[in-house]
C-alpha cells in the first residue's frame, strides 16, 4: 500500500501545481523548510507538499553529480540519489560503448536513468529496465524532462526476465545496498554477480558496473576491468566483455586520462628523494602503481606503501607529486617543533600504512601561523616516518 501512495505522491508532482511547487521550493535552505512548507500548506494540499519538499532537498543531493541544470530537471528517489551514478561516467561509459559501435543498448537494473541519460545523448537507444515501480516511474519523467523519451523506453520488470537479445549491448548495475547499507560479497548484489557475468557473455558487448573494491582474483578471465576516478575520488570499477579480455586500466576523469597495465614487476624500494608522488586511487585500485612510477622514473619508499619517490618533478594525470623538505622517524614532539619554528598554521595530513588518524594529530598538533605543509605519516623501509612537504605546481599537462 505504501508503495501506491508514493506512486500517487510522485504523479502530482508533475501535475501544474506540483511543478509550481517545485519551483518554489528549488532554493530553499533546510532552516527554512518548515517555515516555507507551513506556509504552502495553507494553499496546497498537504501531501503534495511534503512530497515536493522531499523532492526538492533530493534535487538539491543530485546537483554534485549531475550539475545544477539537470538536477533541478530531473526526479529522484533517496536510493536513486545515492546509487546513481556520476554524470562524468556515466558519460565516459556512453562514449565508449559508441566508440564500439554499440547502437541500442539494454541498460539493466537502470535506476532513475543516470547511465540511460548519457547512452541517449551519445545517440543510443535504450531500453531501461528496473522492477521497483516508483524509480522506473522517476526514470520514465526523467527521459520526458530532459526530451530523450525518443531515445529511452522504461520498463518495470525483474532483469533476469528481459530478453536482451535485440541489442547490441548490456550494461549491468546491480544494486550494492541493503537495507542494512553497502554490500561488499558480489553475490549478495542483486541480481548476483555471476548472474550479471553470464547476461553480459551472451551480448556482443557488455560492461557491468562493480565496487572498486572488488579483489582482482574474482575478475573473469575473459572480462577486461577498468577503474575510474572523478576529481580524484574512486567512484567505481567496471567489467567490459566483448573489448579485450584480460586488459586492466584506471581511467581518471575529467580527461580521460587512461593508463594501461603492462604486467610490470613491483617498482624497486629505494630511499626517498626529493620529490613523492601519491597515484590516484583509481591507479592503485587497479594495481597500476608500477606503471605510474615508471613513468615518474622513480621508487617506492616501502615494499607495501603506495608512494612513489623520485629525484626530479614530472608531470603526470596519474598521480599528485610534492617536493620533500624533511624526512623524521615518528616522533609527535619532534614534529611539533619543525612545524612551530616553520609557522606552519594550514596543515593537510595524509597517511598511508599509518594507524594514526589525521585528525587526531591535527589537534594534538595545534599548528598555528602563515604557512602551509603536508604531513605523509606512513612507512620508510618498514619504519614509522613522518614526510613533510608541499605540493607541486600542477602543469597544464598534468591537470
Amino acid at each position: 500500500m505504501g508503495r501506491v501512495t508514493d506512486l500517487a505522491a510522485f504523479s502530482a508532482l508533475l501535475t501544474d501545481e506540483g511543478q509550481a511547487l517545485l519551483t518554489t521550493l528549488r532554493d530553499h535552505t533546510p532552516a527554512q523548510e518548515l517555515a516555507v512548507v507551513s506556509r504552502l500548506r495553507r494553499d496546497h494540499p498537504a501531501e503534495l507538499v511534503t512530497a515536493a519538499a522531499g523532492q526538492a532537498r533530493l534535487r538539491q543531493r543530485a546537483v554534485a553529480k549531475f550539475g545544477e541544470r539537470d538536477a533541478h530537471r530531473m526526479y529522484f528517489t533517496p536510493g536513486g540519489v545515492e546509487q546513481s551514478t556520476r554524470r562524468a561516467v556515466a558519460e565516459h561509459r556512453a562514449a565508449a560503448f559508441a566508440r564500439l559501435g554499440v547502437r541500442s543498448v539494454a541498460d539493466l537494473c537502470g535506476g532513475v536513468g543516470g547511465d540511460a541519460i548519457a547512452f541517449a545523448r551519445a545517440g543510443i537507444r535504450v531500453l531501461a529496465v528496473d522492477r521497483d515501480p516508483l524509480t522506473a516511474e522517476a526514470a520514465r519523467a526523467n527521459a520526458a524532462a530532459l526530451d530523450l523519451a525518443g531515445l529511452i523506453e522504461v520498463r518495470c520488470a525483474d532483469v533476469t526476465e528481459v530478453d536482451t537479445s535485440g541489442y547490441d549491448a548490456v550494461f549491468v548495475d546491480p544494486a550494492r545496498r541493503g537495507g542494512r547499507g553497502r554490500i561488499f560479497d558480489p553475490e549478495a548484489y542483486s541480481p548476483p554477480l555471476s548472474w550479471a557475468v553470464e547476461a553480459a557473455r551472451r551480448a556482443p558487448v557488455a560492461a557491468l558496473k562493480i565496487a572498486p573494491g572488488i579483489p582482482h582474483e574474482t575478475v573473469p578471465r575473459d572480462a577486461a576491468a577498468e577503474w575510474v576516478s572523478d576529481g580524484g575520488d574512486v567512484k567505481e570499477a567496471v567489467l567490459w566483455f566483448g573489448t579485450r579480455p584480460g586488459t586492466v586500466t584506471a581511467t581518471l576523469l575529467p580527461g580521460p586520462h587512461t593508463l594501461t597495465g603492462r604486467g610490470l614487476p613491483d617498482p624497486p624500494v629505494r630511499p626517498v628523494g626529493r620529490y613523492l608522488y601519491e597515484p590516484d586511487g583509481a591507479v592503485v585500485r587497479a594495481h597500476l602503481v608500477a606503471e605510474a612510477a615508471e613513468e615518474l622514473g622513480g621508487g617506492l619508499i616501502d615494499g607495501t606503501i603506495a608512494y612513489v619517490t623520485a629525484d626530479e618533478p614530472r608531470s603526470t594525470p596519474y598521480a599528485t607529486g610534492y617536493e620533500i623538505t624533511d624526512e623524521l622517524p615518528f616522533n609527535l614532539k619532534k614534529l611539533k617543533a619543525l612545524l612551530r619554528e616553520r609557522e606552519v598554521g594550514t596543515l593537510t595530513v595524509k597517511k598511508r600504512g599509518s594507524a594514526v588518524e589525521p585528525e587526531e594529530l591535527r589537534r594534538k598538533l595545534k599548528p598555528k601561523g602563515p604557512n602551509a605543509a603536508t604531513v605523509f605519516l606512513t612507512r620508510v623501509a618498514g619504519a614509522p616516518a613522518m614526510l613533510v612537504g608541499r605540493p607541486l605546481p600542477v602543469s597544464p599537462a598534468g591537470a
